[in-house]
């Protein structure tokens, strides 16, 4: 089985499957197992200090010698450290949630490193690839975590039609039908998380996985009340709370939510500072919505790590609604592909 497109002579890899960089999911034994089964695996590291994040690379190499990527963010306080150390590290791919800066391409770009932001907007597209960017993700409303209004169906043609570089879809796919419409709009390839948020190599608790595979296709909701911006997560009793709690008491409750996520990352207090004073200027966000974004990652941490489905909120794509197995990575890599390959052959005939 093999298709060749831009992305997987780039990134190097086999197959044109990407496993996003999810936040306290995609860590060294998902993502080396991406890797092993031919697919672009990419190690979020926004919610782990820089010891940690060094820990992990050095434990992703030690369990495969196939390239890997590493989801870095753009206005973190030590940004220009992780690029240093993905430099010093080999590290194949570097992948953004947020556009990063001119200068960051370069360097990175430089010293051999792919990089690959991911976008929401054809118009950001256009500004990366101006700026250098190797590729772009793109991310249609049906995603997981933050997102946007638009479909997959209508952003991801408009992304291609504005950029000459490769485009990985994202947002909506779970098999092979999905890789063969995508590489059909003319993407080089499709980038999934929750269905590898749901294999056996996934580290979430399997009583959360259980919870995931109970939902149905009206199973996930877009919420603001996590960290003022659009959150799709799974519709559960706590996110109905957040959803009819005040503003104030929400304010108060990130308020805490930031000292907590201080105290587990190690950053110190000017540190975080400095990155909400990066975010607010990056981002034109309101001191609230900058205080409120501490709620993300405590509280996808006590759902994803603790297994805390009463207290924790669950990141989703709709596509949770399609699935109802915990498949190997390796399954799920070729099956994807092997399934494309079928449908692009059959419809080549």
């Amino acid at each position: 089985m093999t298709l060749d497109t831009a992305l997987t002579r780039l990134a190097g890899i086999r197959h044109p499957v990407v496993q996003t960089g999810m936040g306290w999911v995609a860590g060294p034994r998902l993502v080396s197992a991406t890797a092993e089964a031919g697919g672009l695996g990419i190690l979020a590291s926004a919610t782990m200090t820089y010891p940690e994040l060094g820990a992990a690379i050095a434990e992703v190499k030690q369990r495969t010698g196939k390239p890997f990527g590493v989801n870095l963010r753009a206005d973190a306080a030590d940004a220009g450290e992780r690029v240093d150390l993905l430099i010093r590290e080999g590290v194949k791919v570097a992948s953004f949630a947020l556009a990063p800066r001119r200068e960051m391409i370069a360097k990175l770009r430089d010293h051999g490193v792919v990089v690959i932001p991911s976008v929401g907007a054809a118009r950001h597209a256009e500004k990366v690839a101006s700026w250098g960017a190797d590729a772009v993700i793109v991310q249609g409303g049906e995603g997981g975590g933050h997102t946007g209004g638009v479909a997959t169906t209508l952003l991801l043609p408009s992304v291609l039609d504005a950029v000459d570089i490769p485009v990985v879809a994202a947002g909506g796919f779970f098999d092979g039908r999905g890789l063969a419409a995508a590489l059909a709009y003319g993407a080089a390839g499709v980038a999934m998380g929750t269905r590898f948020l749901l294999s056996k190599e996934s580290t979430v608790p399997e009583e959360v996985k259980r919870v995931y595979l109970a939902q149905g296709l009206a199973g996930t909701v877009v919420t603001r009340r996590v960290d003022g911006l659009p959150h799709r997560v799974l519709r559960t009793e706590l996110v109905d709370r957040l959803e009819s709690t005040g503003r104030v008491r929400g304010l108060l409750q990130a308020a805490r939510n930031a000292v907590r996520f201080r105290r587990i990352t190690g950053l110190s207090l000017p540190a975080m500072v400095r990155e909400g004073l990066a975010m607010k200027h990056g981002n034109e966000m309101t001191w609230s919505q900058i205080v409120m974004a501490a709620n993300t990652p405590m509280l996808l941490r006590a759902g994803l790590v603790d297994g805390r489905t009463d207290a924790g909120v669950l990141a989703s794509g709709q596509v949770v609604g399609m699935i109802d197995d915990v498949p190997s990575v390796a399954e799920i890599v070729e099956g994807t592909v092997s399934q494309a390959e079928e449908i692009l052959h059959r419809l080549g005939g």
